[in-house]
């Protein structure tokens, strides 16, 4: 009798063990993961912008812009929940504020949109000036579409323009005019 009641606990012991194990996969399963990531350049060798995103269960998790004007190159990388950005979400909106500009996203089912607003230039490229602008990278598509963001080369001091203007003369007054 004693062995049969060892043995009776040793089944029982062995079938909630293995409900267990079931229920742990279950719930394991449940909690997967749904990783995406987004890219695209545009741009020639010289003269580019590219965009990462990952995004985990819908949510932009963090992005990563890089931009170059040969031989400046500007990376801007930032990731949710670290103590250099603030993120805000509202449902397909996020606000992502740093120190040093702020990034605008709209997520939808066919793209991501950043728009760039005042992210100073010093911080992330060396250079001098604001990034401003829009980047939208396409789910499905390698390309990007991209407005302001590469406009203002950090290469051009402004100077250039000046001393590579023709001279106009300068009309003479007229007697009557002095």
């Amino acid at each position: 009798m004693k062995k049969l009641l060892i043995i009776c606990c040793a089944v029982a012991f062995a079938a909630v063990s293995m409900m267990a194990g079931a229920a742990g996969k279950h719930v394991h399963a449940k909690a997967r993961k749904k990783v995406e990531h987004l890219m695209c350049q545009l741009g020639t060798e010289d003269r580019q912008a590219r965009i990462a995103v990952e995004l985990v269960n819908g949510v932009i998790e963090n992005f990563a812009y890089y931009s170059k004007w040969k031989p400046r190159t500007c990376s801007v990388y930032i990731v949710r929940d670290e103590a250099f950005s603030k993120w805000e979400d509202h449902g397909r909106l996020t606000t992502v504020t740093t120190e040093k500009g702020v990034f605008l996203i709209e997520n939808t089912l066919k793209n991501v949109h950043f728009i760039f607003k005042d992210v100073e230039r010093e911080r992330y490229c060396g250079a001098d000036g604001k990034i401003n602008g829009s980047l939208t990278v396409w789910r499905g598509r390698s390309k990007c579409d991209i407005e302001g963001v590469l406009d203002n080369d950090p290469n051009d001091t402004g100077d250039t323009k000046a001393e590579n203007a023709p001279e106009r003369p300068v009309p003479e007054l007229s007697t009557a005019q002095r």
